[in-house]
């Protein structure tokens, strides 16, 4: 990763604009904002930040009820497949696959303005390789409290999920029911994509949990209002490399 050196300032000023929109901005607009003359550096310094964040999150897991599934986000053909035939659906070269979570609750009574029928905490989201059951289980191990309750589909994939938490209740789920028993996992998926597409482009697949970080600490951050800027200061000087310069 590009590492030249950066005023301080400017890492104050990165840090203040991650943290002062919902959304996010990208490398090439931050750079024109610091009218820095090179992008890497900036490009560099954007992903320590994003580094930082997920570093945080990592400290923390998710307990109670939690949505579980699996998201699909476009990103670039790696290296070493453009020359191979491209695959369509789900298994495309085109396609990185995320494990995805949200810590949700059930509203009692009458649903909130949204309508949706659960209310939602924290979320993850973890770039995974593939969606064997043993890569599923080793990241809820790690990222799940065992005294939670998972809600999953009745995929394969989650066969051995029972085995790590106290409950897990997968469901067959028909399309259009998808928004009511998962409704947070999707709608943070959705989200994600949305930024992603808006504000940045072309991204490669070992570049894209960085993203996620940065999506994941602002959304579990989402009523910090000014403080947000305070604790992402905190976070990335708690990350030893994270002011290192290659």
């Amino acid at each position: 990763m590009h590492g030249s050196k950066l005023p301080f300032r400017y890492w104050f000023i990165a840090m203040h604009l991650l943290t002062s929109t919902k959304k996010s901005f990208s490398a090439k607009e931050i750079q024109r904002q610091l009218s820095h003359k090179r992008y890497e550096p900036i490009w560099g310094m954007l992903h320590k930040l994003r580094q930082a964040m997920g570093k945080r999150d990592e400290q923390y897991q998710l307990s109670g009820s939690i949505e579980l599934d699996e998201g699909y986000f476009s990103t670039e053909i790696p290296d070493k497949e453009k020359d191979k035939p491209l695959k369509r659906g789900r298994g495309s070269q085109k396609k990185t696959k995320v494990l995805v979570m949200a810590e949700s609750k059930a509203i009692e009574g009458e649903t909130k303005k949204n309508g949706k029928p659960r209310k939602v905490r924290f979320i993850k989201m973890q770039v995974i390789t593939d969606l064997k059951a043993d890569t599923i289980t080793s990241i809820v191990k790690k990222d799940v409290s065992v005294d939670s309750e998972l809600i999953t589909d009745d995929s394969t994939s989650y066969v051995k999920l029972k085995d790590v938490v106290d409950k897990h209740e997968a469901q067959v789920i028909p399309k259009e029911k998808i928004g009511s028993v998962l409704p947070w996992v999707h709608i943070a998926i959705s989200n994600a994509k949305r930024m992603l597409l808006d504000i940045h482009h072309d991204i490669k697949p070992e570049y894209l949990q960085n993203y996620l970080n940065e999506f994941c600490y602002n959304f579990n951050r989402r009523y910090f209002g000014e403080a947000l800027f305070d604790r992402l200061l905190i976070a990335s000087i708690s990350h030893k490399n994270q002011f290192r310069y290659s």
